[in-house]
């Protein structure tokens, strides 16, 4: 069986040794054993790149060379080859899923084509993507840097989170709040589950502790596990009535709490802008808003769901059972 010979791209060297063979009387065979190329290459160089005249000129063949090669690839190239692909793309954008959980869920079902992560943001940044832009979370053709410089407020009786049992169903609790601005203390208690990216959270009418308490208490109904992380912000002093033990992070040190951080990112990023007055923030709007982060295809997951491997393991409680696995029905019927 032959070896299949190796493609090269002929240079200006090359072609200038083409002229000088042609001049001298070689015929295409013998300039093709010269170059070491097939005699089909020496072919289609001389018949695509000879000037009108019908003689071929090295440096004419390199300018046509040149422009052909330049406008043979762009940005987005693969994806607007493909409409199959381009609209499977733009269905998933349209349908809040960020690029990396499109491109993961193809990799996951083994669709093809199929394309990366960067090849999507490529396309997405360049001329033919650009109008999809504004379906991004972040709205913008630049990664945003975060500023995160919160003051945080020691309490009494804390249990420090270096005292956290290695084992068991932790959660993280935090609040997002009303911009200061707005005059109004209406924030959004979030709970995440690490261990599998669920956000359980409720809206609250103001920070004082026995109101966080109690909404502690209803987000606990919903999940089963087996303690919270908090911060030390004042709305926590009454831990003791969350109903499970609670461990705090060291002060100033939010990073401790990294999921639960990250998951009001998420929500702030795709719904609840920074400094909007959460008055117009319904409880029915926030619930919808986690469903659908909780539907989001995770890298993490193996690109799961939250709720597909929050039921796996039997973090929800018994009687959100039935919802959830209808809004899992509808989410996984995205293809």
């Amino acid at each position: 069986m032959n070896k299949k010979k190796t493609f090269k791209h002929l240079d200006q060297f090359d072609r200038d040794r083409i002229e000088a063979l042609l001049v001298s009387g070689h015929r295409q065979k013998e300039i093709a054993a010269i170059l070491q190329v097939d005699k089909g290459t020496i072919s289609r160089e001389i018949n695509r790149r000879k000037r009108k005249d019908g003689r071929y000129q090295a440096a004419t063949a390199h300018h046509k060379a040149q422009v052909k090669r330049s406008a043979s690839k762009y940005q987005g190239m693969k994806i607007e080859e493909y409409p199959r692909l381009r609209a499977r793309i733009i269905e998933g954008l349209v349908a809040k899923r960020s690029p990396d959980e499109i491109a993961g869920r193809m990799r996951r079902e083994l669709i093809s084509p199929r394309i990366s992560t960067k090849a999507i943001y490529r396309w997405l940044y360049s001329s033919w993507g650009q109008a999809y832009c504004h379906l991004l979370c972040t709205h913008r053709y630049k990664k945003r840097i975060q500023k995160k410089k919160t003051k945080r407020e020691m309490i009494p009786d804390r249990i420090s989170i270096a005292k956290r049992p290695k084992i068991g169903i932790h959660a993280e609790g935090d609040l997002f709040v009303s911009s200061r601005s707005s005059g109004t203390q209406r924030s959004g208690a979030i709970v995440a589950i690490p261990i599998v990216k669920l956000l359980i959270g409720t809206m609250i009418e103001n920070k004082k502790p026995q109101v966080m308490a109690e909404a502690v208490r209803t987000i606990q109904e919903e999940m089963n596990v087996d303690d919270m992380t908090m911060d030390n912000g004042i709305e926590n002093r009454n831990h003791q009535d969350f109903g499970l033990p609670t461990y705090f992070c060291d002060p100033h040190s939010p990073w401790q709490k990294p999921h639960v951080e990250n998951g009001i990112g998420l929500l702030r990023r795709w719904f609840i802008k920074k400094k909007t007055d959460l008055r117009i923030v319904s409880e029915n709007d926030l619930q919808n808003y986690l469903h659908i982060l909780n539907g989001k295809y995770r890298k993490s997951l193996g690109y799961r769901s939250a709720y597909e491997v929050a039921l796996e393991r039997g973090i929800l409680k018994t009687k959100n059972l039935p919802l959830v696995r209808e809004i899992v029905k509808e989410r996984v019927a995205f293809h």
